[in-house]
This record gives C-alpha cells, sequence and structure tokens, in this order.
C-alpha cells in the first residue's frame, strides 16, 4: 500500500520563510492582507497557508476529501513543494489518482536528513489489510470496476485466515483486529460510508504499495505464519507490470503524534 506518513497535531511552526510569487488570483498582492495574527510576517497567503497546513496535518489530501486544499495546491504547487523542501520533505502529486502527500526527502549522498516523522510499526493485522485492500482494489479495477468497498467482516476474517492454528486467544485476536480496521480508517486508506461496517478503498492503497513492496510483505506474513511462502500467491499482478511507484509503505508507518 503507492501512501498511508504524517504530521497530525499542529507541532512545528514552518511559515516564517519566504515566498517568491502571490498565489494566482490576487490583484493587489498587498502585504497587509497576508497577516493572520499579531508579528505574523509570513509571505504565503491564507489560503495557500492552510493547505500547507493540511498537507503537514495529514497523510494525505485528495481532490475528493479536501476539494479546496487541493485546487489550491494545483495552482501553487511549487510554493508549497518550496516550503516543504525546507523542512526535508518532497512533495508528491499523482494527478491520476488526485492524491498528493509529503514524504521525507532522501540526501544525493545517502546521508539521513532531519526529520519530522516519528517511526510507529504497522501490526501484524494492519499489514495483513493493507496486502488484501491491494489486492482487492487491483482485481476489481482489472474488471473495470472503479470504485471498491470492502466490508468489516471480510477484514476480519481475511486476518483470521492468516491465524495460526495454535492460536488460543481468539477474543485478544478480534479486539487487535477490530483496532487495525479502526488504525486504517484513522490512516486514510478505508473511508467511511453510511454504513458503520462497510468502507470504501481509498486509491492511496494502491499508490503506497507498489508490486514489489506487496511480495515482500506477503512474502513475511507467510513466514510468521510458519507457512512456505507460495511464489505464485505474491504475483497476481502482471510480472511485468512497471514498478514506478515510491516505496512509502515506511512513510505510512511514521506517525507524529
Amino acid at each position: 500500500m503507492t501512501d498511508v506518513a504524517a504530521i497530525d497535531e499542529d507541532s512545528l511552526d514552518p511559515l516564517d520563510l519566504l515566498s517568491e510569487d502571490p498565489p494566482a488570483g490576487d490583484e493587489d498582492g498587498a502585504e497587509s492582507s497576508l497577516s493572520m495574527f499579531e508579528s505574523d510576517t509570513s509571505t504565503l497567503f491564507p489560503d495557500q497557508r492552510r493547505c500547507l497546513h493540511a498537507l503537514l496535518k495529514h497523510r494525505y489530501l485528495s481532490a475528493e476529501r479536501h476539494p479546496d486544499h487541493w485546487q489550491v495546491l494545483l495552482a501553487n504547487a511549487e510554493t508549497i513543494r518550496g516550503r516543504l523542501n525546507e523542512l526535508f520533505f518532497e512533495l508528491f502529486i499523482d494527478r491520476d489518482h488526485q492524491i498528493a502527500f509529503k514524504r521525507q526527502a532522501v540526501s544525493e549522498t545517502g546521508d539521513p536528513l532531519p526529520s519530522l516523522l516519528r517511526d510507529v510499526s504497522h501490526t501484524k493485522e494492519e499489514t495483513i489489510m493493507m496486502v488484501y485492500l491491494r489486492q482487492r482494489l487491483f482485481s476489481q479495477r482489472q474488471e473495470g470496476v472503479d470504485v471498491v468497498f470492502v466490508d468489516r467482516q471480510t477484514l476480519l476474517d481475511e486476518v483470521a485466515d492468516h491465524r495460526p492454528e495454535h492460536t488460543t486467544h481468539r477474543a485478544m485476536d478480534q479486539k487487535r483486529a477490530l483496532k487495525a480496521i479502526d488504525g486504517l480508517a484513522t490512516a486514510g486508506l478505508l473511508l467511511k460510508t453510511a454504513d458503520p461496517d462497510r468502507f470504501r478503498i481509498s486509491p492511496i492503497t494502491e499508490i503506497l504499495m507498489p508490486v514489489e513492496k506487496l511480495r515482500t510483505l506477503w512474502t513475511w506474513l507467510m513466514e510468521q505464519n510458519g507457512t512456505p511462502p507460495d511464489g505464485d500467491t505474491a504475483g497476481t499482478e502482471d510480472e511485468d507490470e512497471e514498478d514506478d511507484e515510491p516505496d512509502l509503505l515506511t512513510d505510512l508507518g511514521k506517525d507524529n503524534a
């Protein structure tokens, strides 16, 4: 799961930098229109600042969920990209899926750069669900289905199918699986519907999980379950499919409280 990395609270003030150009549509560019509080020296316009804040706060922005921010981002992509670069982030925009998110930048020399992201590992239950969601999304899109749904019970059953036979703490396992569903919904990989037990699979799942990562995770799951990996199991997608998507699963596993 090409997403699902994030800053979830206002834990930083990255807006004391410079912007070269005013946003499209502003006629006078009056500096007085930029100030939003006393001693405010930012040169970003309010809509740009709110868009940047949303990118820092949320795991991703989408045209569907954040239409206002999406339009501002497209109109001011380079300005906002520059602000993120100053915080050692890269901006990734997928216009096909209409999704944008930040990711940790990597130096040209490979030396580590300062990071505002905190490592948080996914649970086994979350990993099983992400692999399943990625496969389900791909298979149904191959059949021409653009909007893909999944039921809560289907996800619970998928986790149960990968549970070792010797496991005895069924109630605790069920509790962990339910928590994993809530976690993926919070991360935006599962989008809530009118039915609390039915979710829409976010397209960010496909972006965050390129084919090679999917195979790696499947092998890991089989090893954890004590089952020899089936070489064809994770190859449900075309073996020759071009994997030019960024490897962002690690970023999805990073969270900022």
